[in-house]
């Protein structure tokens, strides 16, 4: 399991990220990445802290991993960074994925399949650019990859390709799913069989351009630091997976007291990544708080929340982005998150990686840190 951060490390964690983002160069990573990533990695070495995982894959850089069980082998479903030369800027403009890799393991630890490339932009009539974060689903033998991007008046929606094996190839649908917008689409299949989709993400995800599912215009408005946050949102899907069978509606992330977390809550409030599991009956919303870096956890009695806010699962790491994702397998838990470990510290380039987790005997997860505690050595 991961251990601990100290105060120190997390001082040097914040710092390293600043320092990154203002004085890393662009430079053409798509040929030459391995290389580039550990000169990069070498001349950090009096730097970069201890980690306690090492990415999964060395030879592509991959971010947002969506991890699923699919035919009794772990699936994952990453976007892919590389470096097309876009300055960064708080619309996330640098992000430019453009395509998707499938992997899998018989087990974690264990060797990791590269099935290829499943589907590229160019394959999407309606998708301009930005292909973030994406997630899959199976139903009746089919499969269902779920993807954002942006569309030709540069607006994220939500996109669906179908294939036959979990490992793809996908074939995508001549349009996005209708009434769908912003971005990291999560789909949860409920113990009862129905599934639903979880979306939204801030600042570059746009959702703060929406209010009552309507777009509003390019502007950016957010509610005041004491108002309720910007909620992610949920709708169930329909029955042959390529749209919604309601309209999208907000998912209610609450305090203690049962109010809901409000803007200026920083460490708490939504930003992106939404994800849910299911222990012992109680649905498990997990989410980034995005410019904190944590991944937190709310639980629930309904897909459709409301969920208390409960605490952190992981702390942030290396690099501005944190999103993950929960999945089960022989009877363990593992949460699959990215880092920049591998290119040194490259907010826009990242690796994913996995972690065992706990829920204890109450049914709270202990936090963990993507660094070495060595103070606990």
């Amino acid at each position: 399991m991961l251990k601990k951060t100290t105060t120190l490390q997390k001082t040097f964690l914040y710092v390293l990220s600043i320092v990154v983002l203002a004085a890393c160069k662009n430079e053409n990573s798509s040929d030459r990445l391995q290389e580039e990533s550990q000169d990069t990695i070498s001349s950090a070495n009096d730097t970069l802290p201890e980690f306690a995982s090492e990415p999964l894959v060395t030879d592509n850089f991959t971010a947002d991993p969506s991890a699923h069980v699919f035919e009794g082998k772990i699936y994952v479903y990453p976007s892919r960074d590389w470096d097309s030369g876009i300055p960064e800027d708080d619309t996330g403009a640098h992000f430019n994925m453009k395509d998707y890799h499938v992997y899998s393991m018989d087990s974690v630890g264990g060797e990791v399949t590269d099935h290829g490339k499943v589907l590229d932009v160019e394959d999407v009539s309606w998708a301009s650019r930005q292909m973030w974060a994406p997630d899959a689903a199976e139903k009746d033998g089919k499969y269902y990859l779920y993807f954002p991007a942006k569309d030709e008046n540069d607006i994220f929606r939500i996109g669906v390709a179908v294939g036959d094996s979990p490992a793809g190839p996908f074939e995508p649908q001549e349009e996005p799913i209708a009434n769908s917008y912003s971005i990291d689409p999560a789909v949860y299949k409920d113990t009862d069989g129905e599934y639903y989709m979880y979306v939204g993400g801030i600042w570059g995800g746009q959702l703060q351009r929406y209010r009552d599912n309507e777009y509003q215009g390019e502007d950016d408005v957010y509610p005041a630091d004491d108002e309720p946050a910007l909620m992610p949102k949920i709708a169930r899907m329909s029955d042959d997976m390529l749209g919604f069978a309601e309209e999208l509606r907000d998912v209610e992330i609450l305090d203690e007291e049962g109010n809901p977390l409000t803007t200026g809550d920083n460490d708490r409030r939504f930003f992106e990544a939404a994800w849910v599991h299911k222990y012992n009956d109680t649905y498990y919303f997990s989410y980034s708080t995005g410019d904190t870096h944590n991944i937190a956890y709310a639980t629930g009695d309904s897909p459709y929340g409301p969920f208390t806010y409960q605490g952190v699962i992981l702390e942030p790491v290396l690099g501005w982005t944190n999103h993950h994702s929960i999945v089960e397998h022989n009877g363990k838990w593992y949460i699959f998150y990215h880092d920049s470990s591998l290119s040194g510290g490259k907010t826009y380039l990242r690796s994913m990686k996995v972690a065992e987790i706990e829920h204890n005997e109450d049914g709270s997860i202990d936090t963990i840190s993507s660094f070495v505690n060595e103070d606990a050595n």
